[in-house]
Formats: C-alpha cells, sequence, structure tokens
C-alpha cells in the first residue's frame, strides 16, 4: 500500500491547534514515518519525542538522529538538531492521527470497547470487512490515548474500512480517542470488572465505555449489548448522540415485564404465571449453539424486518459460548454498514483467533490452549467453561488478575466460588492473589492447589501428565503464563 508522506505544511495543519514552531530544519523535506520509540527508527524517519512518568524522550532525540531520524517533533527546543515544537507532544500524536483519519472523509470506521472481546471481534471484522476492501484493524494492544493515534497514522489511501479498538484505564480516556476516530459505528460488547481498580466499581466502568457514543453523529449507529446489565444505562447514554442503535444477544426477563399480557389469552398467561423467567431476544440473537472443542456452530438471525427473520447457520472457528456473543457483535456491526448476511457468514467462517486467545497447541499427547492474552474475572470463567467441554483430563493453570484495586482479594475468591461449579479436574494457581480464588474453591471442591512459584507449579503440572490431557493457561498480562508453556513444551537441554 502507498505510504502517507509527511511535509512542512501538514505537518504544520495537522499541529497547528499546538502553535508548532520550527528549528533548523532548513534541509528537512520529507518522511514517510512518525515514530515514538528510537529502537524502531528508521532512516528519514520523524521522531516525536513522548514524555512519560519514568522517560523523557527528550533525552533520545540525539539518539534518533544517529540512527538517521530527518526530524523530531518536541516540547522544548534540544540542541540544534531539526525539530518542530509543540505546547504538547502527546496531544501532537493524537492530533497527527486525527489528521489522518479526517483525510479520509470516505473511510468506513468502527470503533469498539468493552471489558472483554475486544481483540477476537476486531478480527472477526477484519475477515467480514476484509472481503470488500482493504481494512486497517488495530495491532496488538494499540488502543489507549496513545496507541489509537498511532493506528491512525498507519492509514493509507488504498484503506476504505477501519476497525479500531478504544481501551480506558481512566475516565475521558475514551471521549478523546473517540473523538480522534470519528466513528459511523461504535459497539460496547460488555460491562466486566476489568480495570476495576482504576475505576472504582462497574457502574463507573459503564460511565468510562459509554463515553465512545459521544464521538457519533445522528446518522452513526450505537451497537449495543442486550443481555448486559447495563444495556438500558448504555442504551441512554448513546441516545444523547444518535438515535439509531442494534442489539445482540439474548436476556432473561420476567414474564410481566417481557410481554403485554393484555394482548395474551387466558390460557397463555396461565402457562407463562408458572415460569420464573422468559428468553427475548435482541435484534441479533443465536439459536441451536453447539460448542465443540474446536468450533462453534450455530444459527445467526437478524431481527430487524417488520414481518420475518433472516437467518443462517454459522460453523465458526472459534470455541465458547462468548466467542458466540462476539460474532453477534461482528454481526450487528457489519449490519449497520449494510453487509448482506451470507457476506457476514463466510466471514466469520473465514476469520482467525488471534495469538493467546484460545490458541491449541500439540504437546505429545496433549492439548495445550493459550488463552494468556490477558485476563478478568468474567473471561477467565468463559475460559473455564471452554476448558470443562473439552475430553480428557482437564487441568487450568491460573496467573494473577491485575488492576482490580481495592477489590482484588474478594474478586478473586468469587473467582474461585464460580470456578468450583465447573467440571474441570485440576486448578492450579500462581500468584499473591490467586491463593484467594484456591483458598474459596477448595472450600467447595477441594480440585485446586496453590503455589509460590511458576516453577514449583511447572514440577506438578508435569506429574499430573500421565494420561491425555488438555491443559488451559490463563493470567493478566503482568503475570506473563506464556512463560509456562514455553518452560513446559522447551526441550530438556542435556
Amino acid at each position: 500500500m502507498t505510504p502517507y508522506i509527511w511535509q512542512t505544511d501538514n505537518l504544520t495543519q495537522a499541529l497547528a491547534s499546538l502553535n508548532p514552531t520550527w528549528h533548523n530544519a532548513n534541509d528537512f523535506t520529507q518522511s514517510i514515518k512518525i515514530i515514538t520509540d528510537t529502537r524502531k527508527i528508521g532512516q528519514g524517519d520523524v521522531f516525536l519525542a513522548l514524555k512519560g512518568n519514568n522517560f523523557d524522550g527528550h533525552d533520545y532525540v540525539a539518539t534518533a538522529f544517529d540512527k538517521g531520524a530527518s526530524l523530531a517533533i518536541t516540547s522544548r527546543a534540544v540542541g540544534d538538531f531539526a525539530q518542530i515544537v509543540v505546547d504538547d507532544t502527546r496531544l501532537a500524536l493524537g492530533q497527527l492521527g486525527k489528521y489522518r483519519r479526517d483525510a479520509h472523509p470516505n473511510l468506513t470506521v468502527v470503533a469498539l470497547t468493552g471489558s472483554s472481546g475486544k481483540t477476537t471481534t476486531k478480527e472477526m471484522l477484519g475477515a467480514i470487512f476484509g472481503q470488500f476492501a482493504p481494512t486497517l484493524t488495530t495491532y496488538g494492544n494499540l488502543n489507549n490515548d496513545l496507541g489509537v493515534p498511532m493506528m491512525l497514522l498507519e492509514l493509507t489511501d488504498e484503506h476504505e474500512f477501519a476497525v479500531i479498538e478504544l481501551g480506558a484505564n481512566h475516565v475521558g480516556e475514551i471521549a478523546y480517542t473517540a473523538g480522534l476516530v470519528s466513528p459511523d459505528v461504535a459497539c460496547v460488547l460488555n460491562i466486566g470488572t476489568a480495570h476495576l481498580g482504576e475505576f472504582g466499581g462497574r457502574q463507573n466502568i459503564a460511565h468510562a465505555k459509554a463515553e465512545i457514543f459521544s464521538a457519533l453523529t445522528a446518522d452513526g449507529v450505537a451497537v449495543l449489548p442486550f443481555g448486559d446489565e447495563f444495556f438500558d444505562f448504555l442504551k441512554n447514554e448513546s441516545a444523547k448522540f444518535t438515535q439509531r442503535y442494534i442489539s445482540f444477544g439474548e436476556r432473561a426477563e420476567c414474564p410481566d415485564k417481557a410481554l403485554d399480557f393484555s394482548k395474551l389469552s387466558q390460557a397463555e398467561m396461565d402457562e407463562l404465571s408458572t415460569l420464573d423467567s422468559v428468553l427475548i431476544m435482541g435484534d441479533v440473537f443465536s439459536d441451536d449453539v453447539n460448542c465443540a472443542s474446536t468450533y462453534s456452530d450455530f444459527e445467526l438471525t437478524v431481527n430487524l424486518a417488520i414481518d420475518e427473520l433472516d437467518s443462517t447457520d454459522v460453523h465458526l472457528p472459534f470455541v465458547g459460548e462468548h466467542n458466540v456473543v462476539n460474532a453477534l457483535a461482528s454481526t450487528a456491526i457489519a449490519i449497520a454498514l449494510g453487509v448482506p448476511l451470507d457476506k457476514i457468514k463466510s466471514g466469520l467462517q473465514h476469520a482467525t483467533p488471534p495469538k493467546g486467545r484460545l490458541t491449541r497447541l500439540s504437546f505429545g499427547e496433549h492439548i495445550l490452549i493459550d488463552d494468556t492474552y490477558n485476563a478478568n474475572s468474567g473471561s477467565i470463567h468463559m475460559a473455564g467453561k471452554v476448558l470443562a467441554n473439552q475430553s480428557g483430563q482437564k487441568i487450568l493453570v491460573l496467573g494473577d488478575i491485575g488492576e482490580l484495586g481495592d477489590e482484588a482479594v474478594s474478586e478473586h475468591a468469587k473467582l474461585g466460588q464460580t470456578l468450583a461449579m465447573l467440571d474441570i479436574d485440576y486448578i492450579l494457581t500462581v500468584g499473591t492473589l490467586m491463593k484467594h480464588c484456591t483458598e474459596s474453591l477448595n472450600n467447595i471442591r477441594g480440585n485446586s492447589e496453590h503455589f509460590a512459584n511458576k516453577a514449583d507449579l511447572l514440577e506438578k503440572l508435569k506429574t499430573l501428565l500421565n494420561e491425555p490431557s488438555v491443559i488451559l493457561f490463563k493470567g493478566s498480562r503482568s503475570a506473563t503464563m506464556e512463560t509456562l508453556i514455553h518452560d513446559l513444551t522447551q526441550p530438556v537441554s542435556e
């Protein structure tokens, strides 16, 4: 794809709100890359000097030029190097990303947020839209106030779609990044417990996630999780910016709340009065779900027409009921953009699970499931359900969940109670917080063991592999549980 070329005029325009002044830049002509990490600097690149709590990019300007940089963007003049000095380089990165996005008025943009499922849903959407045209999707975890503009800088003139993840660890972050992205469709997948420590409660998380709607115009579409307890809140928040929304999923409701009893016969009312709840569906829902060990089959239904449903059978190369829900979210987003159902089906069926998200690896007669990319309480429970659905001996290996703040101990204890209900043979845990999960789990079932370090856990795990087993590894990014997979599978040196 043809890269974008940065020159004096468009850099000045992009940074106009930050009072740019040029220093010693007479020899600068053009560049195709703006880089924030001197380790990635190439010949002719522009180096943008960010400042954080533990680093200052201005200290590395000379290094950047030694490696071939042609220009630096700084917030204070550094030596005699060619540079643009601006009020704030962090905001400069945002303005540069926004400039690139605004240069593509015909680009169709989807913004995604949620406590879990963002990366998988992004991959599904990339497969759907990629059937039509080049599609930019968020790399790795570039979903914060720095990562989002970095992704926007990757836009080329060939891109017709972009699917951008928006994450947050403080109030206002998604409002900021959504403003850079200017989405046509904004989706909240769910409200869970990720970053609970930073926000201090799920209601605050819901407020933060709902900021994604603030960048929608009246023509934009909000995509909402029908089965989430915060659905009504999200619907009300999105209605402040657009009246257009599509829901996905299902939820259980009391019969008298879900149905208009005045339109029912006495026999129907008598039958319903014996039920505690009935299942009601969103605009996009699934039926006949079959979650096997390596795939999920389901009937996908869209209920937006006045007099009929539109359905198709989907063979999804992802495991777990939660990934069926991610497929429903992807479908709702694609429907909002006018994608035909047959193209949605083919995209979903050819999507590829991202690395570290329930990735299956063969290890002798055993199967290892790598779900180590990240974790929260909800995603661990969903991963446990996936493991419980496997054949053979089932072993769950868990590391600490991070970013839970004052709720860390109680959340780990609650997780243990939840996992005790699953058909798993052994649960091995490591980390200062996971001991609370093991303690609460053993109060119910007694099939968990906690270890002070990974080496001890690994030795115990090896003793259990005397029959065909499926072992699932999961923990927060800070737990680096992938190292256990590496240590288990690497050849023993002689």
